[in-house]
């Protein structure tokens, strides 16, 4: 299963295999939906690599596969 994460708005808003992940007031990455393991664990690597790098000015799709 491929895992699709598409930035909404950079640090705030992502889609996560269609599934809206966003922070919440505390702070916290949350969703509506129960995402799979594969999907929690792609956009845990992509938080890690992507979101919180400070190199990175503007957030593109990614696509993990496996």
């Amino acid at each position: 299963m491929n895992v699709e994460i598409i930035p909404v708005k950079d640090h705030e808003e992502y889609t996560v295999n269609g599934h809206l992940v966003f922070k919440d007031h505390a702070g916290n990455w949350t969703c509506k939906h129960e995402l799979s393991d594969k999907e929690l664990r792609a956009f845990r690597r992509y938080e890690k690599l992507v979101i919180n790098n400070t190199l990175f000015k503007k957030h593109t799709k990614a696509t993990y596969k496996g």
